[in-house]
């Protein structure tokens, strides 16, 4: 398509003339009346009408002087501007060496791929429901031919243990298939049973959170019952589970829901292109919830998920079809389980994975080898997050308020162990030189691998849970639901503002790149914005349970979800 558009603009050059050399700002020539005879505003000007994609790929293979159009920061700046809109600022953090070219190009492509994503999940979700409530009604339907012919008299049909007869339903319900079908919109649920503060705590004796914290306390690192646990077990059931048992009482799902009055009344719907995106539930792989993902391989092809069944599952997301396929289950010599607890955490380098656990350990793992074992670090407490920075380097925050540095190669593997906070280090990220850790003390600190120094700390009114470093900005999210960016330069880390998109609990998950922006959150949705201030979100998609993180690899999306499940959303193919 682009290309094709090339020809249109193009088709008046003058057949056999000599295209002039390549200049930064080519004054208009004296040869014919073509294109390339216009000022250069005016050449500038039309190719900003061109997707990002053809100005990057397909100009320069067009002429040299066309080709200057890429490498005009301006025009691209501009593009940026229109794409943000005019009251935005972007990008958020500082623009020496920012990349304008692939931020704009991956802007364009995210607005193409998921505006309008989350109207058409719900309509998906409506159909589907609408679609097993008329296979329900009809298996009904049938049950009561059958009883009729065996001749057992009047039938009644139960539903959810309440008898319910045809007298008198008709005036609450619609037909389908000669059955009452009652619908359900979730409304008359009690309005204690949705309240829920910005920090995910559960109203006492609300929607069975005295159950779920029980049952969340046994699962917990059933063999170390000391001081240790019952503080894993008030942070777990303040950040997870707490809001778990909130979701179970919330009325706005993806799913189940009616559709409109139109659509009851068999109204059609103009047909509608398909999507650019296509959704995959990887099959039921584990047998608690996942509380961890990540893609690796480079190209979104391989996904890594961990869960508290204290299992590590690899994904093929490669063959075709609707589903991804089961690789392995991690495990070395002797284990019942990829760990001893709950899996929380991993992280990629190559072909290197690792994956931390309540049970104070991080393993690792050879991607190259079939996720054979590579090693076993022993920490002093559970591990919360990880992040790899460099090829050998692991870093691993834990209960303990400490941030450990590992090298993978050796028999002895710590390197150094830091006390960087007063509580425990809930999220992680670094590079090469410096180390970013939050904390459950509300603080985040900075520290110098080379200058072998804390740089700063910076204490905030609420603590990060999920952080993305890329560039010079870091993002994260906190346990109110709201987002912070920061820049990073020379060192120096600095605050930049606040935003609100609309999460209500803990954001679990949060991505970050040039021209993208994902967040998910505990309050059931996962987001995706343009990374400008304030963020300009393209599409939240409900989920059925709180969503426990995210990874983006590609351009494709994957979720860990409350329900033992990981979903996937990547281009069409």
């Amino acid at each position: 398509m682009c290309k094709k558009g090339i020809t249109v603009i193009f088709h008046r050059l003058p057949s056999g003339s000599q295209l002039p050399s390549a200049e930064p700002s080519p004054s208009p020539s004296a040869e014919g009346s073509g294109l390339l005879s216009l000022p250069w505003e005016m050449v500038a000007r039309i190719a900003s009408h061109l997707p990002a994609q053809c100005v990057i790929t397909v100009l320069p293979q067009v002429c040299q002087t066309l080709g200057n159009v890429g490498k005009d920061s301006t025009a691209w700046q501009l593009r940026a501007r229109r794409l943000t809109g005019s009251r935005a600022s972007f990008p958020v953090g500082p623009r020496d060496g920012f990349d304008w070219p692939s931020a704009c190009l991956e802007m364009e492509e995210l607005i193409a791929c998921w505006t309008g994503q989350g109207e058409r999940a719900a309509r998906e979700a409506e159909q589907a429901e609408r679609e097993r409530e008329v296979e329900r009604a009809q298996e009904r339907e049938r049950d009561r031919e059958a009883l009729a012919e065996e001749g057992i008299g009047e039938w009644e049909e139960v539903v959810e243990g309440r008898p319910q007869v045809d007298e008198g339903v008709e005036e609450m319900g619609f037909q389908v298939g000669g059955v009452i079908a009652v619908p359900w919109d979730g409304e008359e649920l009690m309005e204690g049973e949705r309240q829920q503060d910005r920090e995910g705590h559960l109203p006492m004796g609300v929607g069975g959170g005295e159950e779920r914290q029980e049952a969340a306390a046994e699962a917990m690192m059933g063999e170390e019952r000391g001081d240790e646990q019952g503080v894993l077990e008030a942070i777990e059931v303040e950040e997870r589970v707490g809001v778990l048992a909130v979701r179970d009482g919330q009325d706005y799902i993806a799913g189940p829901r009616l559709g409109s009055e139109g659509e009851r009344n068999g109204s059609s719907r103009p047909p509608s292109p398909p999507p650019a995106l296509e959704r995959l539930s990887l099959p039921s792989g584990h047998i608690a919830e996942v509380n961890s993902v990540l893609l690796v391989g480079g190209e979104g092809a391989v996904c890594a998920s961990g869960s508290r069944d204290r299992n590590v599952n690899l994904w093929d997301l490669r063959d075709g079809g609707s589903t991804g396929r089961l690789l392995h289950t991690l495990g070395g010599q002797g284990l019942f389980s990829t760990h001893k607890g709950w899996v929380w955490c991993l992280a990629a380098r190559g072909p290197l994975l690792a994956s931390g656990s309540f049970d104070s350990t991080v393993r690792l793992w050879d991607l190259g080898a079939q996720g054979a074992e590579r090693g076993l670090i022993r920490a002093r407490a559970a591990v919360l997050c990880l992040a790899l920075p460099q090829k050998d380097v692991l870093l691993a925050g834990t209960y303990d308020k400490k941030v450990s540095v590992y090298d993978t190669r050796v028999a002895e593997p710590l390197v150094k162990s830091l006390r960087l906070h007063s509580n425990a280090v809930l999220c992680l990220v670094a590079d090469e030189q410096y180390i970013l850790s939050g904390s459950k003390d509300r603080t985040v600190a900075i520290y110098d691998r080379r200058a072998g120094k804390t740089l700063q700390k910076l204490q905030l009114s609420s603590y990060l849970l999920s952080m993305c470093y890329s560039d010079s900005e870091v993002w994260a999210g906190d346990n109110r639901g709201m987002l912070h960016a920061f820049s990073m330069q020379a060192g120096f880390f600095k605050p930049l503002s606040q935003f609100d998109v609309g999460h209500t609990s803990l954001v679990t998950g949060i991505h970050r790149s040039p021209g993208s922006l994902y967040t998910c959150s505990a309050d059931r949705t996962i987001k995706v914005h343009l990374p400008c201030a304030p963020p300009r979100t393209l599409c939240t998609l409900h989920h059925q349970a709180g969503v426990n993180g995210l990874s983006v690899e590609a351009g494709v999306l994957a979720i860990a979800s409350g329900e033992m499940c990981v979903e996937v959303w990547r281009a069409r193919r």
